[in-house]
């Protein structure tokens, strides 16, 4: 039976759809030797479909992959960039960087540094960026100027963005040392589009330097900056078992 492209390659567990979407849209997606369009149809019993040049079937689908990158400043998290910046997918080894589907789990944003998940699990993938599940994030936060416990409490409780307000967050103040910035830890249950950096703005402390530590259970500890090491079954059952009782 035809399927739309992007949820057969979700259900062989190549990408989450919206990810797949994305691929199909890059040409990284061929049916039948020819480039995909968004919102085509496919019969995976009959067509070839290809990711990245090579052949792939629910039979000989790559097999999952989890990574923990810490992305450094300057990289897009993306799989491809039209301008030619440097992508999170390029720090893998590059034996798996391609035909695996593999994929950033949301984002950091271009300035950003920190732990950034990749896999080619699409099921993951939708749970952990699904707003049902608040899967908690966890940053290190730099910004101009010191916060006053009001500005501080406003932040806790949430402010208005774009017509919504923000979910309660988890500030608290590591370090005043330096006379023109103050270091905060930031808790977050949501993920919108660049919402520290907003919130911070708003409040009238804009942000020098922002690094996530923390996704969920799953912690940066000692990797460098640039570097990325593969999930054990251990932090897998961990991240399952948050998601399973968020």
């Amino acid at each position: 039976m035809e399927e739309r492209l992007q949820k057969v390659l979700s259900q062989w567990g190549i990408a989450s759809r919206r990810h797949a979407e994305v691929m199909i849209q890059s040409g990284r997606v061929r049916v039948n030797g020819q480039v995909a369009q968004l919102g085509q149809k496919a019969e995976p019993e009959r067509d070839q479909i290809e990711l990245d040049g090579q052949i792939i079937s629910a039979r000989n689908r790559p097999g999952y992959q989890y990574w923990l990158l810490n992305k450094p400043k300057q990289v897009m998290s993306s799989c491809q960039d039209p301008q030619g910046r440097k992508t999170v997918l390029e720090f893998l080894p590059e034996a798996i960087r391609r035909g695996q589907g593999i994929h950033p789990v949301g984002r950091l944003d271009f300035n950003s540094t920190g732990a950034l998940l990749l896999t080619n699990d699409g099921d993951l993938t939708f749970r952990l960026t699904h707003p049902r599940h608040h899967l908690p994030k966890t940053y290190r936060v730099i910004v101009t100027g010191h916060p006053s416990p009001t500005i501080i409490r406003q932040w806790q409780q949430g402010i208005v963005l774009a017509g919504r307000r923000t979910l309660p967050a988890k500030v608290n103040i590591l370090s005043t040392g330096s006379s023109k910035y103050t270091e905060l830890e930031v808790v977050l249950w949501e993920g919108r589009n660049r919402q520290i950096r907003r919130v911070a703005e708003s409040l009238g402390h804009p942000v020098k330097q922002l690094h996530r530590i923390a996704i969920g259970p799953i912690r940066l500890g000692q990797l460098a900056v640039g570097q990325v090491r593969a999930l054990t079954a251990a932090d897998l059952a961990k991240l399952r078992h948050t998601l399973d009782n968020g």
